[in-house]
């Protein structure tokens, strides 16, 4: 079977969508990065050499130190799917990390985002 062509896209060329996404909507680059180490474990230089090396999605997230043992309560509908509901483990993932980024944009409180 062949894989989506997200899995292979580098995680910087997406990047800088997620960032405009927030600051479009008043929140900040760092509130973005909150979330990526709180879904993902990554930290700062983590963060910083997957931007460097462009590395694609399936690395990313395989390659994550640590999936937050919280991403069970990530629910809702992104892009016409809802998130708990999808197959792929990978394009779940890639959701998850989208249906935050929305919840931020939307103007959802940081401690719900992060499912405190």
């Amino acid at each position: 079977m062949k894989k989506h062509r997200i899995f292979t896209t580098s995680f910087a060329s997406v990047y800088p969508h997620y960032i405009a996404k927030a600051e479009k909507k008043g929140k900040t680059k760092e509130e973005v990065h909150q979330i990526i180490y709180w879904l993902t474990g990554y930290d700062e230089k983590g963060l910083t050499d997957i931007l460097e090396n462009k590395t694609d999605f399936e690395t990313f997230f395989s390659e994550a130190p640590q999936l937050n043992s919280n991403v069970d309560k990530i629910k809702g509908v992104i892009c016409g799917y809802r998130v708990e509901e999808i197959e792929d483990p990978l394009m779940q993932k890639i959701r998850y990390l989208d249906k935050l980024i929305d919840e931020l944009a939307r103007g959802k409180a940081m401690e719900k985002i992060l499912r405190s």
